[in-house]
């Protein structure tokens, strides 16, 4: 897969759910997928998924730049839920769930997208692939790139008019209908994210039991 579209299957193999919400900062984008009272943790990617390997096991040799204690009292070694980092970069607020479906529900778009607009980007481990567009709480846009014609969103024109990526997926093969799609509807956007804004420590949460 190409790494010009942010996330990508070279950074995470086993598939991924990414929202991107405009003009929100990390902390609150996480307040809003997974509530108030949350005690997040800055950690790496690499960090982050030894945690996830290794759960209540890992030591201080693991992770030398990150306090245990804190960890533990953040929740992030629950021993279930999905594991969020968020970050941002020029206006737009992003959050990345390796793996798993938890940001891909409709209720948490609509959360995360009430006062502005948000993208929700899912490439699962099976190969099946989904792109969602919302604005003010409303779902606009919602369909596999291999179906584009098959919307399940209220307005499925508003994305296409903002980006054009119906066109993308079109006139390329329909191997890459999602990298086509995504592409598209980033650069018009412009939530473009460089792979190295996930690389340093991000904001880190676990919803124990999220799944």
């Amino acid at each position: 897969m190409t790494t010009e579209i942010f996330p990508n299957r070279q950074l995470y193999q086993f598939g991924y759910c990414a929202v991107f919400v405009k003009g929100v900062a990390p902390a609150e984008l996480l307040a809003r997928v997974g509530g108030e009272g949350l005690h997040p943790v800055t950690l790496t990617r690499t960090e982050s998924a030894l945690i996830e390997a290794l759960g209540e096991d890992i030591d201080e040799d693991d992770v030398p730049e990150v306090d245990l204690d804190q960890l533990q009292d953040s929740g992030v070694l629950a021993e279930d839920g999905p594991l969020l980092r968020s970050g941002e970069h020029e206006g737009w607020a992003f959050v990345i769930e390796p793996e798993g479906s938890y940001l891909a529900a409709d209720d948490i778009l609509t959360s995360v997208s009430q006062g502005t607009v948000a993208l929700c980007l899912r490439d699962s481990e099976s190969g099946s692939s989904w792109i969602s567009y919302a604005q003010d709480g409303e779902i606009l846009s919602s369909f596999d790139p291999l179906f584009p014609d098959s919307d399940y969103g209220t307005r499925p024109e508003a994305l296409e008019q903002l980006t054009g990526h119906m066109a993308a997926i079109r006139s390329g093969d329909r191997a890459e209908a999602y990298e086509n799609a995504v592409r598209a509807i980033q650069q018009r956007l412009q939530c473009t994210v460089p792979t190295e804004a996930d690389e340093s420590r991000l904001l880190t949460i676990k919803i124990e039991d999220g799944y």
